[in-house]
């Protein structure tokens, strides 16, 4: 049975291509949403960008024919924009004045004289008023992807026979050679992924236990393992697995993504190997570090803050000049004895170009070459805005991805819709993405911390 379709704003917002989403189905179209569109056709950012390009979608189908009598789609579905309904009687509660007061008089207007009628919407709140009267609504689905318990995590743990791990770090170990145990003990395969982590435990002695890689082929020792990125050591296995990941060359894999809760050393890990790799290695193997974070009310109101763009987005970068201090002054005891001092060197990395902040809303439509691009907070993007920026990385950069899927600030994103989150699942498998999530035993900030991210 074919179903109709009713498509609130935030959906063409979020991905404006969504009209193409529905197969053979029919797609309504409000001609409030179209009012809408044209109010935000003008925004600054992502939200303006949007609009423009579903305006843009609109204006072809509009082309193809007419669009008060529907469109037909390469995929056998229908699009219109309806325009009546404006009689349709709603609770006092819910004036027609409100734009998505109208949508529901659309819809419930349609349910009288069509079988199945479904609005899509990102609004929650909507979706709650559309139950209340009576009408089926759903979430935007066609880009979430798996809900948090069930997304990649780029590490797992596996057992292997005594002989066999005592010759990993000259052999290797074939895939078929590790299992992992069920609940009643029994033996199971280990469906490996290509670049996945492993930590590999001695069947005879569980305590003993090593780290690796599956290539694609077997798991292979970690490369990285020793090395000490800017006086940096790893603390735990998660860590290793980071600078693994962060350490590799960008010809082999150029896309690392970090998922992990406040306090596992994301942010500082990622600038520790960029350091280490702007200002201590022969190769030049980058250029500089580009640092960049999202935050939506920061991103749309850019263009009204005073000062030049460094001072604009001075307050967002704090966050890296806290974990700079601890880099650039290695010594615990005397970091904070002579903040001046402490300052100025801060100021000559930024100064010497080494790293470089960005607000997300000028990287648009931008490419970098030989660039170690750090995007911080990265569950505040849209599926759209992360594909744009992998999609830019030029020849020798290396694009990492680091974030919390559980702590977002976006409207309409949530743990399953968000970039991040996105990202991860879509290069799944891919031999140029090393992917880890930290998990909250890996806090290293402070007792405090781990204390309160295991009880909170």
């Amino acid at each position: 049975m074919l179903k109709t379709y009713v498509l609130d704003t935030n959906v063409l917002i979020q991905s404006p291509t969504a009209l193409e989403s529905f197969e053979e189905n029919h797609v309504v179209i409000p001609i409030a949403v179209i009012e809408e569109l044209d109010s935000l056709k003008n925004a600054e950012g992502e939200k303006g960008a949007n609009a423009r390009s579903a305006i843009r979608l609109l204006e072809r189908l509009r082309q193809q024919g007419d669009l008060l009598k529907g469109i037909k789609m390469n995929n056998g579905g229908n699009v219109r924009i309806e325009i009546n309904y404006r009689d349709i009687p709603l609770p006092k509660d819910l004036p027609e004045s409100k734009m998505d007061n109208r949508i529901l008089q659309v819809c419930k207007g349609l349910s009288e004289n069509e079988d199945k009628v479904i609005l899509v919407t990102k609004d929650i709140l909507l979706r709650i008023k559309a139950q209340v009267l009576g009408l089926l609504t759903e979430d935007f689905t066609t880009e979430q992807v798996a809900d948090e318990h069930a997304q990649y995590c780029g590490r797992t743990e596996v057992f292997v026979a005594e002989e066999i791990f005592k010759d990993f770090k000259k052999k290797g170990i074939a895939a078929e050679e590790v299992y992992i145990l069920d609940g009643e003990g029994i033996k199971k395969q280990v469906g490996l992924i290509c670049n996945e982590f492993v930590i590999i435990h001695a069947d005879q002695s569980s305590k003993r236990t090593q780290l690796g890689r599956y290539d694609g082929d077997k798991i292979v020792p970690l490369y990285y393992k020793k090395s000490r990125p800017y006086g940096v050591k790893p603390k735990n296995a998660g860590q290793y697995f980071l600078q693994e990941a962060l350490m590799e060359d960008a010809q082999k894999v150029p896309l690392v993504i970090v998922k992990g809760m406040a306090g596992t050393a994301k942010t500082f890990y990622s600038l520790a190997v960029g350091l280490e790799k702007v200002m201590n290695s022969t190769s030049q193997e980058y250029r500089k570090i580009l640092v960049t974070r999202p935050n939506v009310q920061f991103d749309n109101d850019i263009g009204f803050l005073p000062g030049n763009e460094q001072e604009k987005i001075s307050p967002l970068i704090r966050p890296i000049i806290d974990n700079l201090e601890q880099l650039l002054d290695s010594d615990d005891a005397e970091r904070y004895s002579d903040e001046k001092a402490l300052s100025g060197k801060i100021e000559e990395v930024f100064d010497r170009g080494i790293i470089v902040t960005e607000a997300m809303n000028f990287m648009r439509g931008r490419s970098f070459a030989q660039t170690y691009l750090i995007i911080d907070e990265a569950q505040n993007m849209t599926p759209k805005q992360v594909t744009g920026i992998i999609t830019r990385a030029g020849k020798g950069t290396k694009v990492i991805l680091l974030g919390d899927p559980k702590q977002i600030d976006t409207a309409f994103l949530d743990e399953r819709t968000n970039g991040l989150s996105y990202a991860s699942e879509k290069m799944k498998g891919s031999k140029l993405c090393y992917q880890i999530t930290l998990t909250a035993s890996e806090c290293e900030r402070s007792e405090l911390a781990l204390d309160a991210i295991t009880r909170m």
